[in-house]
């Protein structure tokens, strides 16, 4: 498997500080993403800028076993429980801060539509804010960030079998949970 960041990876090293900037820019919507699910929208600029700044300085330990998006993100994910753990109340998330709409797609939808969308975001927000944190943290890194199993396993630090184990479990905590407010989601009993 070739892993599109090493050339920049490798020029980074040599000096090249205009690679690591289009590191940066490939992948600070997913690190933001990562940091703000996990400990809220209120320290995810700061996070994800603390991660990319320690990837920077760590960048000579990187081995290229695996991909640089998962060691980042591994990274992202350690700071972000860091500063999550510094904290005793659930972080206040808005998945609309974190949903990234093109324009177009925008222009294209009513009022009404982008209102309903919204909530239903909102809803769906607080619907996983439900989940026990190593659940959630699967499940978004999963199915709204499209990681591989093995990339969850490299940036959760987990085995292998206890990500899916715990993606299983977090979908069934899920769809429980929207089974209880059918209102919200209109599913069957």
């Amino acid at each position: 498997m070739h892993d599109p960041d090493q050339g920049l990876v490798e020029r980074t090293l040599a000096g090249d500080l205009s690679a690591f900037e289009k590191l940066v820019q490939r992948h600070q919507g997913v690190a933001y993403r990562i940091a703000a699910r996990i400990a809220g929208p209120d320290e995810a600029e700061d996070i994800t800028q603390d991660a990319f700044l320690r990837a920077f300085h760590r960048l000579s330990r990187f081995r290229a076993e695996g991909s640089f998006r998962a060691w980042l993100l591994q990274i992202v994910h350690n700071t972000a429980l860091n500063v999550r753990g510094g904290r005793r109340s659930e972080p206040r998330e808005e998945v609309e801060s974190l949903v990234e709409a093109t324009a177009a797609d925008e222009l294209e939808r009513t009022p009404a539509e982008r209102l309903e969308d919204r909530e239903r975001r909102e809803r769906l927000d607080s619907k996983l804010r439900m989940l026990q944190p190593a659940h959630r943290a699967v499940l978004v890194l999963r199915d709204l960030e499209g990681m591989s199993y093995e990339e969850i396993a490299t940036v959760t630090e987990t085995p292998l079998g206890s990500v899916k184990g715990r993606l299983h479990r977090a979908r069934r905590e899920l769809i429980q949970i929207l089974r209880e407010n059918t209102y919200d989601w209109e599913l069957p009993k």
